[in-house]
């Protein structure tokens, strides 16, 4: 059986919504609500529910982009929550987003070599060239590329460009927020399918966001289903589409889409 890399522990995230000074000031949001959720090393883990559902809060609060008032996020172990500065820097070396839009995640003043080069003299790595020239090769970008600023690319091609920003730290853990949303369904395929080699080739974890189920099914191991801020069913994917057991999973099923991977 393989270990928790990741462990979220009674997890609860709360928004305030301030209004004008005319309005009546609006009770706090729960938006995650005792989430309860261990992502194994090695698999993917997709996270599904429709839009506000909480599942891009939970996903920030596992960067450590926004903070929760309640509970634990424990990385191999360690409650990432307890952190200090040093301690922070040094995980989001380990963990990595690749973010739903390829137009707007790239600095459009930049280019590509720049992208790429950037995190790695941020986190003073050796053998700078060398990691490039390797992160490339396994994304299907060319040297030549790197000469090049991100208007010059396709949606897809942008797409790989964000996944090698992502993996040139070496990181154990991806969370990918809906990375192919904004993509036709034929580049879509191919970068699902270039996630799963890189998974298996890099020996990744994967938190990959979606609201579409049958995308999922594709590439899950287990499937976390997200409901109002709960987590409502948590199972291997096979489970999931053959034997259902909350309503909310049963009515996401029903309105699957199909696409041809």
């Amino acid at each position: 059986m393989r270990e928790n890399l990741i462990q979220i522990k009674d997890l609860e995230k709360t928004y305030s919504t301030e209004g004008s000074f005319l309005e009546v000031k609006k009770e706090p949001q729960l938006v995650l609500k005792d989430i309860n959720l261990d992502i194994k090393k090695g698999e993917i883990m997709s996270l599904v529910g429709e839009s506000g559902c909480g599942k891009s809060t939970l996903a920030n609060c596992i960067l450590k982009l926004i903070t929760p008032e309640k509970g634990e996020i424990l990385f191999n172990g360690e409650n990432i929550l307890n952190f200090d500065k040093n301690q922070t820097f040094n995980y989001r070396k380990k963990i990595q987003m690749i973010f739903q839009n390829p137009y707007s995640s790239l600095n459009p003043k930049m280019k590509i070599l720049e992208t790429l080069m950037e995190p790695l003299i941020i986190h003073k790595e050796k053998n700078k060239e060398d990691r490039v020239n390797e992160i490339i090769d396994l994304v299907g970008i060319s040297k030549s590329d790197l000469k090049k600023y991100p208007h010059e690319f396709s949606g897809g091609q942008r797409q790989r460009i964000a996944i090698a920003r992502a993996l040139i730290l070496k990181p154990e853990f991806i969370v990918a927020d809906e990375p192919v949303s904004a993509l036709d369904v034929s580049i879509c395929a191919q970068i699902i399918n270039l996630l799963i080699e890189l998974r298996e080739k890099l020996n990744l974890t994967i938190l990959f966001i979606s609201h579409d189920l049958n995308l999922v099914r594709f590439l899950s191991d287990r499937i976390a289903v997200m409901d109002k801020g709960r987590i409502v069913e948590c199972d291997n994917t096979e489970e999931i589409f053959n034997h259902p057991k909350d309503s909310y999973t049963k009515f996401l099923l029903s309105a699957i889409r199909t696409i041809k991977i």
